[in-house]
């Protein structure tokens, strides 16, 4: 047994960290208070080669695995979580699926695309109606002469007003029981019947793009299905848990940030003579905090692991989301108090550190879904 990271490994992790330190730090304050997305900084990812990490070389990838992309969103997520979401979108769940479930026509025509950051990823999988539960969808896909035709409207998608292709999850056969009458298809946004819905306005992640997507009678080629009709649940759930090492990884990347950021405040922040960390209270916050860092590391890296492996990982990458979602709140909380009143102002990032870390146990499986899934495979 290794823990250590291999060198490409080191290569990638030392890379996405250059790029979080030169390109996202200097703006990620001011693109969070403008709620502002930036397309400029995510072709740099691209060219970075960040946006194809885990496509197929012949596809003008890079050709590597869930593991490798952990590292790298961990490092993004340290210096700005609005665009580690759209990466780890973008990667889990519109590549890794298209990829695995997509026909050689759709693959040789979208991923390398996607590799390149020609277009950006979505996933439309939530409704109103449909959120925990995600066999409740009412988008509705009509079989007609070579392909289908596909109706409905789906809730809180990243990225989704500057994407170029959505996965989107609709029923094929509402006849047929819950949970097999779903199909899963590729949409680009230049299709007829696409409509970008209502921004939302967010506690966090303000610089990332979630919008309302509303298809009306969008006409689908048959090879941009994914998987055959009745098989969509089944590739949501598969995709979805590649997507919660995304955000456990996400999790990672707030959580450290808090950590580096409070024991820099701890050193130069003096009360009574002397800096706070060598008060008790201080230096057992940090010590918790580094403590859940590195155990919640090793279940995120084991979880990776396991599915570029391609073993059996659903109770892992639920695991792995419930700790690092759960820890990287508390380590946000605690940030927040190791700076006092300064840490309730915008002055200090941990602020928006705090606000970010919220919705980490929240999307991509709500913290009781991740318990729920758990305790089945008990």
């Amino acid at each position: 047994m290794d823990f250590a990271l291999s060198e490409e490994l080191e290569m990638i992790r030392d890379s996405a960290r250059e790029y979080a330190e030169r390109v996202l730090k200097p703006q990620a304050g001011s693109a969070d208070a403008a709620e502002q997305f930036s397309v400029e900084v995510m072709q740099e990812a691209a060219e970075a080669g960040f946006m194809g990490l885990t496509v197929p070389e012949e596809f003008g990838g890079a050709g590597l695995g869930n593991l490798h992309a952990a590292v790298m969103l961990e490092e993004i997520n340290r210096w700005d979580p609005s665009i580690g979401v759209t990466l780890s979108v973008h990667i889990s769940l519109a590549c890794n699926s298209l990829n695995k479930w997509g026909s050689d026509a759709a693959k040789a025509k979208y991923l390398p695309r996607l590799a390149s950051g020609e277009i950006i990823g979505a996933y439309c999988l939530t409704e109103p109606q449909a959120g925990s539960d995600a066999a409740a969808v009412r988008t509705k896909a009509e079989k007609v002469d070579g392909g289908w035709k596909i109706s409905g409207t789906k809730s809180w998608i990243t990225t989704g007003e500057y994407a170029g292709l959505y996965v989107v999850y609709a029923v094929t056969d509402p006849d047929a029981p819950r949970g097999r009458n779903m199909g899963a298809f590729l949409i680009e946004r230049e299709m007829d019947g696409v409509i970008v819905g209502k921004k939302e306005l967010k506690l966090g992640l303000r610089a990332s793009s979630t919008t309302e997507m509303i298809f009306e009678n969008v006409f689908v080629p048959d090879e941009n299905m994914l998987g055959v009709p009745g098989q969509g649940f089944k590739i949501a759930l598969d995709t979805l848990d590649g997507g919660r090492i995304g955000i456990a990884s996400q999790a990672l990347g707030i959580h450290r940030a808090c950590l580096e950021e409070s024991i820099q405040y701890s050193k130069d922040r003096k009360q009574f003579g002397k800096p706070i960390g060598e008060f008790q209270g201080v230096a057992w916050k940090l010590a918790d905090m580094a403590t859940a860092l590195e155990a919640n590391r090793m279940l995120v890296h084991k979880a990776a692991w396991l599915r570029d492996l391609g073993q059996p990982c659903t109770k892992e990458c639920s695991m792995a989301k419930l700790a690092a979602s759960r820890a990287c709140n508390v380590a946000a909380q605690d940030a927040v108090q190791i700076h006092g009143g300064a840490g309730y102002t915008k002055e200090f990032p941990v602020e928006r550190h705090y606000r970010d870390a919220r919705i980490t146990e929240i999307y991509e499986g709500a913290t009781d879904i991740q318990r729920l899934v758990i305790s089945r495979h008990l």
